[in-house]
This record gives C-alpha cells, structure tokens and sequence, in this order.
C-alpha cells in the first residue's frame, strides 16, 4: 500500500475497532446487526452496495472509521456472508 491516507486510515481503524468492541461487545456481534433481509435484495451480479451497506457506512463513518464507503461495506459484507452473491 502506497497512499498515505490508507496507511493512517488502518492504524486509525484498528483503534476504532478496539473502541467498538468495547461498546458492542464483538465486532461480529456489531456487524450482524445490518443484516439484509434476503426478499430486499435484488438479483446477484447487479449493484455494488445495498441500503444495508449505506448504513453501515455512515454508521461506521460516525464513529470515526476512515475508508469505509457502501462500497467497500458491501465487498466486506459479501465477504462475511451477510450478502450472498
């Protein structure tokens, strides 16, 4: 990774993450809670974020994570299973 910006975004991450665990518990317990209902989703292949990924940006976003766009929450949550692709 070359972009400064990143670089300072995944210590500040990891500091939040320390933060939110400590609030919520787990990280994984704060993530399934933005779980898509499955009947809202739209067909496989077709979007790259979802109302589910949007707020769990912005709610991320509030509390100080850098980085973190629907997009990119989107890519996570696939990569989770909360979003079968």
């Amino acid at each position: 990774m070359r972009h400064r910006g990143k670089i300072t975004a995944v210590i500040n991450n990891a500091a939040r993450c320390c933060e939110l665990v400590e609030a919520e518990g787990s990280l994984a317990a704060y993530v399934w809670r933005f779980e898509p209902d499955p009947e809202t989703l739209p067909e496989p292949q077709t979007q790259s974020t979802s109302p589910a990924s949007v707020a769990l940006s912005k709610d991320l976003k509030k509390r100080g994570w850098r980085f973190v766009g629907p997009t990119t929450v989107y890519a996570f949550m696939q990569a989770m299973g909360l979003v079968n692709d």
